[in-house]
C-alpha cells in the first residue's frame, strides 16, 4: 500500500518548494538513464567514423537519385531519407528477417573486374512499400491492404513486377559512386526464403545502410547490407586509383612539354650595351656607326623573357644575321635566383 503523508509532512513539502529547498535527487533519479552501445575489443571495428560518413554520403546521393527515379515512375512524389549507416555483424541483419521477406542479391564490379569475395550486396524492401509501388505501377492509388499478414507471400506475377523494379534501382546504385571509383551493381537473383540461406557468415562484419520511403498514402524502409570484406576491397581499390591519378598528375612534363612545343617564344639578343648623348641621337641618319663596345670574337647574351638563359656567338647563315648558342646557362644557378628574387647577371 502507497505511504501517505500526513498534513505536516504535506507542509514541509510546499514550504521547501517555496523557499527552493526542495531536494532534486530524487527527480533526477527518475529520469531515464542514457544508454550507451556495448563495444566489443574482441572484434574492433573495421571502418572509421570517416569512412562510414562517406558511404552515408554516397547513399545521400543514391536516395537523390532513386527519387527522381520513382517520382517519375510512379507518377507521385515521395520523400526518402537516409536514416542510420551503421556496422554490424550480419546476424543482426538476418535476425530482422521472416520468412515472407524477399531479398534481392546484388554482384559488383570495380572498374570492370568482378569482385574477388563472392558475397553479394543484400537490398531488402518492406513487403509493403513495394506493393504499393506495384499497385501504383499498375494503375492504383498505392493504398495497401491494412490487415495484410505478416507472412505475407509474393505471388509470381508479384516477384516478376519485384525483379523488375529492384533490377533498376540496383543497377542506379553505381552512379552515385562516380566521384570515387568506377563501379556497378547488377541484380544477381531474388531470394524468396533468405531465412533457408547461408548468403553470408553470420559473424562477419557488415555495413547496413537504412533509409525510409514515404508515399501520400504508404511507407516502407530499404535496408542494404554491404559485406565488410566486398567493403575493404573496394576502399583498396580507391585507394590504388588515386596514387596512380597522383603519379600522373606529377609525372606529366612530357603531356606539358608536348603542349609548349607549339607555342611562340620569343628569344633577344643583347649584341651589346652602349651610351650615348641625347643630342648625338637627335643628329644620326642612315649609314652611322655606333661602337658596342663588344668585340666580336666574345659571345653575346640570349634573353628570354627577362632572365638570361643562353650565350652564343654572331654569323651569317643563308644571307641572314644568325645566333649560334654555344653554352647554356646553368638551369640550378637560374631556379635558386627565380627563387630568391635575383638577377642572374
Amino acid at each position: 500500500m502507497a505511504e501517505v503523508l500526513s498534513q505536516s509532512q504535506i507542509d514541509a513539502l510546499l514550504n521547501a518548494a517555496r523557499n527552493g529547498e526542495m531536494n532534486l535527487a530524487s527527480t533526477a533519479e527518475n529520469k531515464a538513464e542514457k544508454k550507451y552501445r556495448k563495444y566489443d575489443f574482441y572484434s574492433p571495428r573495421k571502418f572509421t567514423k570517416d569512412r562510414l560518413k562517406m558511404i552515408s554520403g554516397i547513399f545521400e546521393s543514391y536516395s537523390r537519385i532513386i527519387n527522381s527515379w520513382i517520382n517519375g515512375l510512379l507518377h507521385t512524389s515521395c520523400e526518402i531519407e537516409v536514416e542510420s549507416v551503421e556496422e554490424q555483424r550480419y546476424y543482426e541483419f538476418s535476425n530482422a528477417l521472416s520468412e515472407g521477406d524477399v531479398l534481392a542479391l546484388s554482384d559488383v564490379s570495380v572498374e570492370g573486374e568482378p569482385t574477388s569475395d563472392g558475397a553479394p550486396v543484400l537490398f531488402h524492401f518492406t513487403t509493403t512499400l513495394m506493393l504499393s509501388m506495384m499497385d501504383r505501377l499498375m494503375g492504383g492509388d498505392g493504398s495497401t491492404d491494412r490487415s495484410l499478414p505478416d507472412g505475407y507471400n509474393f505471388t509470381d506475377l508479384e516477384l516478376k513486377l519485384y525483379e523488375n523494379i529492384v533490377r533498376d534501382l540496383i543497377g542506379m546504385l553505381g552512379n552515385s559512386w562516380v566521384d570515387y571509383i568506377d563501379i556497378d551493381f547488377a541484380l544477381r537473383r531474388i531470394e524468396t526464403n533468405p531465412t533457408l540461406v547461408q548468403l553470408i557468415g553470420l559473424d562477419e562484419t557488415v555495413v547496413i545502410v537504412g533509409a525510409s520511403i514515404r508515399f501520400a498514402n504508404a511507407s516502407g524502409r530499404i535496408s542494404i547490407c554491404i559485406p565488410g570484406m566486398k567493403l575493404l576491397n573496394i576502399f583498396s581499390h580507391m585507394a590504388i586509383t588515386n596514387q596512380n591519378q597522383r603519379k600522373k598528375s606529377e609525372d606529366n612534363s612530357d603531356e606539358i612539354m608536348d603542349v609548349l612545343k607549339g607555342s611562340t617564344l620569343e628569344i633577344t639578343a643583347e649584341l651589346g650595351r652602349t651610351e650615348v648623348r641625347l643630342q648625338d641621337i637627335y643628329f644620326l641618319k642612315a649609314g652611322d656607326v655606333l661602337d658596342l663596345g663588344h668585340p666580336t670574337s666574345e659571345p653575346i647574351q640570349l634573353y628570354i623573357g627577362g632572365k638570361r638563359w643562353f650565350d652564343g656567338k654572331m654569323g651569317v647563315q643563308n644571307n641572314s644575321m644568325a645566333v649560334k648558342i654555344v653554352d647554356t646557362c646553368h638551369i640550378q644557378e637560374r631556379g635558386e635566383n627565380e627563387r630568391y628574387g635575383t638577377e642572374d647577371l
